[in-house]
């Protein structure tokens, strides 16, 4: 079981940087990729970014290439996602989710276990 905790949502203004967290509880021994997504009001959850457990590879969405860099350190159990140049349609309640699988593998749908989630909203 793992247990994930968001951290570091706020109200930026466009066209602004803000960086997310989310951290692993208690220690780890098992390899997981970790993932971003986001839900808009009135919106499906998107995959937004992934990493592998290495920190090797990664992925992301159309919506955010160039813009978001997903990163992890697994000394401290914890991923982040830097978010540079946001946009009104950025705004979301961003979740973190983790699963366990292959060292290079970075999963966009099968993840097994979910933050709480974190607001993040974008001033036009």
């Amino acid at each position: 079981q793992v247990q994930l905790v968001e951290s570091g949502g706020g109200l930026v203004q466009t066209g602004g940087s803000l960086r997310v967290s989310c951290a692993a509880a208690g220690r780890t021994f098992r390899s997981y990729a970790m993932g971003w997504f986001r839900q808009a009001p009135g919106k499906e959850r998107e995959f937004v970014a992934g990493i592998s457990w290495s920190g090797g590879y990664t992925n992301y969405a159309d919506s955010v290439q160039g813009r978001f860099t997903i990163s992890r350190d697994n000394a401290k159990n914890t991923v982040y996602l830097q978010m540079n140049s946001l946009k009104p349609e950025d705004t979301a309640v961003y979740y973190c989710a983790a699963v366990y699988t292959l060292p290079m593998s970075v999963p966009t749908t099968a993840y097994d276990w979910w933050g709480q989630g974190t607001q993040v909203t974008v001033s036009s």
